[in-house]
């Protein structure tokens, strides 16, 4: 899978930049001909969340909760980890994006002077953000720093990140959100453990990926991992996609190699294997029957 956060860096062309920190990023794309996924679907994770405004276009979120189609004028928080991005036809995608740490959300949310309520902690990976006429201004102001041919300061646009994350915080009719930013705050680490896994499970990711996700060395993440799930993370994942394999087959209707591709199996002939070992049966005789 492809590195989206490092896909942005590397097309400068494409994207005009701003940044203020390694992690604080944020762009600005808009010409219908500049698309880094020439592809319909590109399989791509980002070890930073990630908001953006969707000044023109659409295109699909597809991950492990679902599809999420994403249309003109939405404001969207995508959390860190994999997902599939559908491209729709031939349409571009104008855009304005944020990739923002969790550390980041974190550290500027207790510099408020009041401290963020406890939320129930439902949250989706994917999380349309309530278009006040607040949030609206800031991107509005945004606009004019990438409409001049100066750069900002650093140190500005680093507020412009707080002022971001401040103005979302104080909008309860992002409840989904702000349970997230709660989290980051309240969570115990082994909570965050597993729903990295959870999210991410069906997507064809790196061991030392899901370490960074869940904010662990490899060594940490492997330790924890057994720890929590009382199996070995290639074991269990394994089984976990398997699993999802069959409720694709048996319920969604889904082709074998459809089937194997949302599981997170990039061979098909492993797939088939795999899923003959675990079941007695082929994932073919599944649908068949």
């Amino acid at each position: 899978m492809l590195n989206f956060f490092e896909r942005v860096l590397q097309h400068p062309q494409y994207y005009r930049q701003f940044n203020c920190g390694p992690a604080l990023i944020t762009a600005f794309n808009c010409p219908m001909e500049a698309r880094l996924m020439k592809s319909r679907f590109s399989e791509l994770w980002t070890q930073y969340n990630y908001l953006f405004y969707v000044i023109d276009g659409e295109k699909i979120w597809h991950t492990a909760n679902g599809p999420y189609h994403i249309r003109k004028d939405s404001c969207v928080f995508v959390r860190k980890g994999g997902f599939i991005l559908e491209q729709i036809l031939d349409a571009g995608f104008c855009v304005m994006l944020f990739f923002i740490p969790d550390e980041f959300i974190s550290n500027t949310l207790q510099t408020r002077s009041r401290p963020l309520e406890q939320y129930e902690q439902h949250f989706e990976p994917v999380m349309l953000l309530h278009a006040s006429d607040t949030l609206k201004g800031f991107f509005l102001s945004m606009s004019s720093y990438f409409a001049e041919e100066q750069e900002p300061d650093p140190s500005l646009m680093e507020l412009k990140f707080k002022e971001l994350i401040l103005n979302i915080a104080d909008n309860p009719e992002n409840k989904h959100l702000l349970a997230y930013f709660s989290s980051l705050l309240h969570e115990p680490r082994t909570i965050l453990l597993k729903r990295v896994m959870e999210d991410n499970f069906c997507f064809n990711l790196k061991l030392d990926v899901y370490a960074a996700l869940s904010n662990r060395s490899l060594s940490a993440f492997k330790r924890d991992f057994e720890k929590t799930f009382l199996n070995t993370p290639g074991k269990w994942l394994l089984e976990k996609r398997l699993h999802h394999a069959m409720h694709l087959l048996n319920n969604q209707s889904k082709t074998v190699s459809e089937a194997a591709f949302e599981s997170g199996f990039q061979s098909p002939s492993h797939f088939s294997r795999a899923f003959k070992t675990r079941f007695g049966k082929a994932p073919a005789a599944v649908k068949k029957s």
